[in-house]
C-alpha cells in the first residue's frame, strides 16, 4: 500500500483544489460525526470484549446522535448549494460530503445490526470476539483519516481508506472459513455460529462503507465522480504519457449509456491533450480494437492510443485529444458556410473510405433484427405504442409488432449487394471537423465491422432528426442537412449500382427512428419519429418484392416537421 501511495504522489494529476474552504458548521459537524462513530465502534470493541447489558444499551441510546449530526450537514450543504453561488468543483464538495456524512451515520446502523445479532447468542465464547475487534480496529483506523483527507485534499489518505475494505474483505474470509469449518463438524451450537457469521458480514459492510466514503473524497479532489478502480487506471495511464507537462488537470465529458466514463486531461489551463475513457473491460476492449482496426484499413480518420491498461473487469484507455468540433456542435452552433464545408468533406471522405474497404461480399444489415431486440425498451418507455388492435375509421391497422416481422421477411430478400467498413454508431457527436486542416475524424469506434454503409447513413440521418431543438430555423437547417446529406450518398448507390438502395434506407430509417424513442421522454418528439418509422414500414411491406428496385423514398415529407 506504501508503494502504491508513493508511486499516486509521483504521478503528474494535479488534485483540484477546494476554491472555497467547507463552512464552519459542516466542518464542525463533519468533526463530531466522526468523533462519534469512532466512539461507538470502539464501544462495540469493548462490548466483544467483556459483552454487558449496559455497553449494548450505551451503544443503542446513542443512535439518534449520529441521524442528527448527519441531517444537519446534509442541511447545511442543500442550503449552500441552493444559494446558486457555487462553482462545478464546489458541488462536488459538497455533494461529497453529503456522501460521507452518510457513510459515516451508516456504520453506526452496522453496529447496532451486531449487537442486535449478539442477542441471540447463547454461549458468546462460540464467536470470535478477538477477530471482531481486529477487524473494528481497521474500521477506526479509517474513520480517523476521514477528516484530514478531506482537510488536506489528500487522496493518498483517501486511497487509504478505501484500502481496509480490502483488508477487511480478506478478514471476513479467514473468519468465514473458521465457522465453516466448525459448522461442517456438526457441533450443537449451530445457532450461535451462524449468528457469528452476520456479526462477521455486518462487520465487513462497514468496509464497503469505508470504500464509498474513500470515493467521495477522490472524486472531490480530482473535480469528477471517481471510483477507486477508475483512480488506479488514470494513475497508471497517465504515468506512462511522454509528457514534459507539470501539472494535469482531469474534467468529465461524458457518460456513456453503457457507464463508461470519458474525460478530458489538460494542462494549466490548455485545450485537452488527450481523452481518458475507462469503463467495463469488454467494452473498452471493443473500442481499442476498432480504432487500431482503421488505423490499419484506413489511416487518418482514427484517433491515436497513447496508453491502454486492464485491471480487474474493467479497462482503460487514453486516447489522443482531436481538434476540431463535433459535427452536432456545427450544425446547432456554427455558420452556414461552415455546415456546408463539414458535409461535404464527410461526403468525400465517406466515399473514399466506402470504396477502398468495398468487398464483393453480400451482406444483410438485419435492421427488422435489430429492432426486434430494442423494441421491449421502447415499449417500457413509451408503452402506448405496443397496441395490438386499433382502427382508423373503421379500418383495422396491423400491430407495429405484425409490421416489423412482414418487413423482416422481406428484407431478408434484400441483401446489400456489397460490404464496406462503416463506423457503426454513426451519430452526429461521433464525427469530428477539424477546419484548420479540413479534416474529418471518427471518434467512439467499438462497434465499427463490415457492413451495409446504410447502417451508418439511417443513423447519421436519424440522429439530426432527433436532436430536441424547437427553435423553428434549426428545424428548418436540419431538413435541409438530411436532404442534401441524402443525395449524397444516394449519388454514391447509382454509381455503385445500388438498385435497392432507397429500400434498404427506409427499413434502417425506421429502425433508428424507433429505437431512439427509447432515450427520449419528450411525448410528441418520440411519437413523431414512431409515427415515421410506422409510415416507413407500411410503406416497405406494401412494395412487390420485383418493384423493391423503384422504391422511391420519401425523404422529405419524412424529415420535414
Amino acid at each position: 500500500m506504501t508503494e502504491q501511495i508513493e508511486r499516486c504522489d509521483r504521478m503528474q494529476i494535479r488534485e483540484i483544489d477546494m476554491t472555497i474552504r467547507l463552512p464552519k458548521g459542516i466542518k464542525d459537524n463533519l468533526r463530531f460525526l466522526s468523533v462519534e462513530v469512532d466512539s461507538q465502534v470502539a464501544d462495540l470493541q469493548n462490548f466483544f470484549s467483556i459483552p454487558t447489558t449496559a455497553m449494548a444499551r450505551r451503544i443503542l441510546d446513542r443512535s439518534g446522535y449520529a441521524y442528527n449530526l448527519k441531517t444537519r450537514i446534509h442541511t447545511s450543504c442543500v442550503n449552500r448549494l441552493a444559494t446558486g453561488k457555487t462553482d462545478n468543483t464546489q458541488k462536488l464538495t459538497l455533494r461529497g460530503v453529503e456522501m460521507v456524512a452518510t457513510d459515516l451515520e451508516r456504520v453506526t446502523g452496522l453496529i447496532r445490526d451486531c449487537l442486535r445479532e449478539m442477542e441471540y447468542v447463547d454461549e458468546v465464547q462460540h464467536v470470535l470476539a478477538n477477530q471482531y475487534i481486529a477487524m473494528l480496529e481497521k474500521v477506526r483506523s479509517g474513520i480517523g483519516l476521514v477528516g484530514p483527507a478531506l482537510e488536506a485534499n489528500d487522496a493518498s489518505l483517501a486511497l487509504s481508506i478505501g484500502e481496509l475494505e480490502t483488508q477487511l474483505e480478506r478478514a471476513y474470509k479467514r473468519v468465514f472459513k473458521n465457522y465453516v469449518g466448525q459448522l461442517g463438524k456438526g457441533k450443537q451450537n449451530t445457532k450461535d455460529l451462524v449468528r457469528g457469521l452476520f456479526v462477521a458480514h455486518t462487520i465487513r459492510q462497514m468496509g464497503e462503507a469505508l470504500l464509498q466514503i474513500s470515493e467521495a473524497i477522490i472524486s472531490a479532489n480530482i473535480g469528477q465522480p471517481m471510483n477507486r478502480e477508475r483512480y488506479h487506471s488514470l494513475q497508471s495511464l497517465v504515468s506512462e504519457l511522454e509528457t514534459e507537462k507539470e501539472s494535469i488537470q482531469v474534467a468529465p465529458i461524458a457518460e456513456t449509456r453503457s457507464g463508461s466514463a470519458i474525460s478530458g486531461l489538460s494542462s494549466s489551463g490548455d485545450s485537452y491533450f488527450a481523452i481518458f475513457k475507462e469503463g467495463l473491460k469488454r467494452k473498452v476492449k471493443e473500442e481499442r480494437e476498432g480504432v487500431q482496426s482503421w488505423h490499419e484499413i484506413y489511416p487518418g480518420l482514427a484517433p491515436k492510443i497513447l496508453s491502454y491498461k486492464k485491471r480487474g473487469q474493467s479497462a482503460a484507455l487514453l486516447i489522443e485529444h482531436l481538434p476540431g468540433f463535433t459535427f452536432e456542435r456545427i450544425l446547432l452552433n456554427e455558420s452556414e458556410p461552415l455546415l456546408d464545408e463539414t458535409l461535404q468533406q464527410l461526403g468525400r471522405t465517406l466515399r473514399s473510405v466506402w470504396q477502398e474497404t468495398q468487398t464483393e461480399k453480400s451482406v444483410q444489415a438485419g435492421f427488422m433484427g435489430q429492432l426486434d431486440k430494442r423494441i421491449i425498451d421502447v415499449y417500457k418507455i413509451h408503452p402506448e405504442f405496443e397496441s395490438s388492435k386499433s382502427s382508423l375509421c373503421g379500418v383495422k391497422l396491423i400491430s407495429f409488432n405484425d409490421l416489423v416481422h412482414r418487413a423482416a421477411r422481406m428484407e431478408a430478400q434484400l441483401p446489400a449487394p456489397f460490404s464496406v467498413y462503416i463506423h457503426g454508431d454513426f451519430n452526429v457527436d461521433n464525427i469530428i471537423y477539424d477546419p484548420l486542416e479540413r479534416r474529418i475524424h471518427f471518434i467512439d469506434l467499438h462497434r465499427s465491422c463490415y457492413m451495409d454503409y446504410v447502417q451508418d447513413v439511417s443513423v447519421f440521418m436519424v440522429s439530426n432528426y432527433r436532436l430536441q431543438i424547437l427553435d423553428a430555423p434549426l428545424r428548418k437547417r436540419i431538413l435541409k442537412l438530411a436532404l442534401d446529406f441524402y443525395q449524397l450518398v444516394r449519388r454514391f448507390a447509382r454509381k455503385m449500382g445500388d438498385a435497392t438502395f432507397e429500400i434498404r434506407l427506409a427499413l434502417g430509417l425506421a429502425r433508428s427512428f424507433a429505437t431512439s424513442t427509447r432515450f427520449i421522454l419528450d411525448k410528441s418528439l418520440a411519437r413523431s419519429m414512431y409515427l415515421r418509422s410506422r409510415y416507413l414500414l407500411e410503406k416497405v411491406v406494401a412494395t412487390e418484392l420485383d418493384n423493391a428496385g423503384r422504391f422511391k423514398l420519401p425523404i422529405k415529407e419524412i424529415f420535414n416537421d
